[in-house]
C-alpha cells in the first residue's frame, strides 16, 4: 500500500498557495468586461419556395397577354387612389403566400403623348431616390413589337423592381412589385429575389394582341 505523507507546519496542514488562481480569475473578469460587445447578426425564419410553373393569362378583351406563375393570381384592379381605373384593362398580380403584389396599369398612348408616359414612369420610380442607395435602369427589348426599361431599387424603398413596357405607337403598361409590409431590404431579399424572376418571365412572355 503506498501513503502520501502530508507535510505539516506547527501540527496544521499546509494550505495550498491560492494567490495566483485568484490573480487568473481577476484578470478573466477584468478582460471580459472590457472586450467589445459583438451583436449576433438578425436571423430570419427559412422560407419554403414553391417550384417555378407558370401560367398564360389571355382573356378576351385584353390588349396584352403574358405568363404568370400558379402560385399566383391575376385579380382586375378596378381602384386607383380611391378613383376608378381609366380603363378595363388594369391587374394586379397577387402572391398571396408572400402578402406582394405586382401592379399592372396599362394606358393607351392615343389618349397621351409617349414622352409624357415615359416620364411619368421615370418620375415615378425617382421618388424613392431619397430612400434608395442607388437606381439602376436596364433598357429591354422583348420582341420586335414590346421593348421598354426595367428598373431595380436598392434600398429600404416601398417597390424595388418596376418596369414599363410600350410598342410606342398605341400600348403602354406600367408594372411594379410591392409587398404588403414595411420595407426592409435585408428581410425581404429572398423573397423579392423569388418573385422578381416571375416579373421577369411575366416580361419576357409578354405579347400585344
Amino acid at each position: 500500500m503506498i501513503r502520501v505523507k502530508r507535510s505539516t507546519v506547527n501540527g496544521q496542514r499546509s494550505s495550498v498557495n491560492r494567490q495566483p488562481l485568484l490573480v487568473f480569475f481577476l484578470l478573466f473578469v477584468f478582460f471580459s468586461c472590457n472586450s467589445p460587445y459583438i451583436p449576433k447578426p438578425t436571423g430570419y425564419f427559412k422560407i419554403n419556395f414553391p417550384e417555378k410553373k407558370y401560367q398564360e393569362f389571355n382573356k378576351p378583351g385584353y390588349p396584352y397577354t403574358f405568363e404568370y406563375p400558379v402560385y399566383a393570381n391575376v385579380i382586375k384592379d378596378t381602384t386607383f387612389f380611391d378613383s376608378s381605373t381609366e380603363n378595363p384593362w388594369w391587374v394586379n398580380v397577387d402572391f398571396p403566400q408572400f402578402n406582394a403584389r405586382i401592379y399592372l396599369s396599362y394606358k393607351i398612348i392615343g389618349q397621351y403623348k409617349l414622352d409624357s408616359l415615359l416620364n411619368d414612369a421615370y418620375n415615378l420610380t425617382n421618388k424613392h431616390s431619397i430612400k434608395a442607395s442607388f437606381i439602376d435602369d436596364s433598357i429591354m427589348n422583348i420582341s420586335n413589337n414590346v421593348h421598354g426599361t426595367f428598373f431595380k431599387v436598392e434600398g429600404d424603398v416601398a417597390t424595388a423592381d418596376q418596369f414599363f413596357l410600350t410598342d410606342s405607337t398605341k400600348n403602354f403598361i406600367r408594372g411594379a412589385l410591392y409587398f404588403n409590409a414595411t420595407p426592409n431590404q435585408d428581410s425581404l431579399r429572398p423573397v423579392n429575389n423569388f418573385l422578381v424572376e416571375d416579373m421577369k418571365h411575366l416580361i419576357n412572355t409578354f405579347r400585344w394582341k
